[in-house]
């Protein structure tokens, strides 16, 4: 029996890549350079159905140790990055041009990191720790770290909105904040839940907010006034992760009670449920396209789900523990994942295999996240450490044609089709001289963009000003009314 595969064929592994091997030697030293190493078999990205007679695709490895170099403390806090050259390397058989290189890393925080998100134009990363301080790392070599202080407990999740103006985080002191990111630290507080909060996501407008929690339940908010609107109440256990589809009609989440739901944001139900995992679901997302989910959990499975027909894409058993974080490339051709057996995974979803095996975390990696453009990844884990890594992908990964509809059969032959799929995983586009537009088109275009950029930056920042005013009025009114009627008292008994 055929199965279909609503990503790429699997690639035999007779024809698998050799192994690329990079080794970081004690910390302060600088890596040696890349050497090609040996055939080394990892796990493969399995479409659903019976699994195939062999046993797994060439991966490489790569091992970084950071260069320590004086870093500048930060204005909330200590913080030091430091820079390590990403090593040189060529390949001609159609993958990245180069192996993804470790290129800072930042110390600052005083115990695990649990989070971590860059700005839209890449200019800060923050990150969110068990120290119960949110950090932003300034992604300008020598540029101070800010750590911000608010929230009683761990910081458990963090993020940028859409425009970078603002940074949510939440906390298992049960509260959401709103920061600005500068120097002075504002921020605006909510109580979003009656369990520890551990995840927050904004909408791709930035007008939404939708968070998770231990207490079982999943909460959308406004970020104006931060006014409830309404929350999803039917996992039965702890929720750990929800996110907005990209053009926020739907909902994912994922639970300790082993399911991943899908939610219609405008009736409020549950759509559909998937039970295919057989551990707590720790972190979910939706791929660029959005007819496609991913979600990993602590049977140390990766699965992928077409959500228009609910049904089982891929499965990956390439991690030996826990799988903590993922996240989909923009152009969504490659995931990367974070596990407790301290390495990150790069999966080349076309060719359903493991491309790269990182090692750099010196314990469990907890979370991982690519940048808005897909040239950068972060990454942070347990040895308190928040490191960012070059991917090194064809500049070309952005362009795309029509995707095509693969099918692989269980004896491994491969075969194509018309595709049915509006999205999904896309091939590079080659280019053509329809798509060349001139220079002053391109521009007015990119001086409008920035324009239009520069007034929603100045509009988040106006509504958390009103906001931090009207918390600030409220406190100054409740004091007034305190004297008040304590005045009235003294009065009373004076009279008395």
């Amino acid at each position: 029996m055929p199965c279909l595969c609503y990503f790429s064929p699997l690639r035999d592994p007779l024809g698998s890549l050799p192994g690329r091997t990079h080794r970081g030697g004690p910390r302060g030293s600088p890596p040696p350079p890349a050497a090609r190493g040996r055939r080394t078999w990892r796990g493969r990205g399995r479409p659903a159905g019976p699994p195939p007679s062999y046993a797994g695709s060439a991966g490489r490895t790569a091992a970084a140790t950071a260069q320590p170099s004086a870093g500048t403390p930060g204005t909330h806090g200590p913080g030091t990055g430091s820079a390590a050259p990403p090593p040189p390397s060529s390949l001609s058989d159609g993958t990245p041009e180069e192996d993804p290189s470790l290129e800072r890393h930042f110390k600052g925080h005083r115990d695990a990191v649990t989070s971590v998100d860059f700005s839209r134009a890449k200019k800060q990363l923050a990150s969110g720790s068990m120290d119960s301080c949110l950090m932003i790392w300034s992604m300008k070599p020598q540029m101070r770290a800010y750590r911000f202080l608010g929230h009683k407990d761990a910081v458990l999740c963090v993020q940028f909105s859409p425009s970078g103006h603002l940074v949510a985080s939440g906390s298992r002191d049960k509260t959401v904040r709103l920061w600005i990111p500068s120097v002075k630290g504002e921020s605006t507080v909510f109580k979003a839940h009656t369990g520890t909060v551990r995840s927050v996501h904004f909408s791709s407008d930035g007008q939404s907010l939708v968070t998770a929690s231990d207490d079982k339940t999943i909460k959308v908010w406004t970020v104006h006034r931060q006014k409830f609107l309404f929350s999803l109440s039917q996992h039965i256990n702890w929720v750990r992760c929800a996110r907005f589809s990209p053009d926020g009609r739907l909902i994912v989440s994922s639970s300790d009670d082993k399911t991943v739901k899908l939610w219609d944001k405008t009736s409020r139900e549950c759509i559909h449920s998937f039970c295919e995992h057989g551990g707590f679901v720790n972190h979910v997302d939706f791929h660029p396209s959005g007819n496609c989910i991913a979600a990993g959990s602590t049977d140390s499975t990766v699965k992928l789900w077409d959500v228009r027909m609910n049904r089982l894409l891929q499965h990956y058993q390439v991690h030996s523990s826990v799988v903590n974080s993922l996240s989909f490339h923009p152009s969504g051709n490659y995931l990367v994942t974070a596990s407790s057996d301290s390495t990150l995974k790069i999966l080349d979803l076309l060719e359903g295999r493991l491309l790269y095996t990182l090692h750099g975390h010196q314990g469990p990696a907890t979370c991982v996240a690519f940048s808005r453009d897909g040239d950068l990844f972060a990454s942070g884990g347990s040895d308190e450490q928040v490191m960012v890594w070059k991917t090194n992908f064809d500049a070309d990964y952005g362009e795309a044609v029509k995707p095509q509809k693969y099918c692989s059969n269980v004896d491994g032959t491969h075969g194509t089709g018309q595709s049915e799929m509006d999205g999904g995983i896309h091939h590079k586009k080659t280019k053509t001289q329809d798509s060349v537009r001139t220079h002053e088109q391109q521009e007015e275009e990119n001086s409008l963009a920035n324009t239009l950029e520069h007034i929603m930056g100045q509009l988040d920042v106006l509504t958390q000003t009103v906001s931090i005013l009207e918390q600030r009025l409220t406190l100054t009114e409740d004091k007034l009314k305190e004297c008040l009627e304590t005045q009235q008292k003294i009065i009373q008994n004076k009279t008395n």
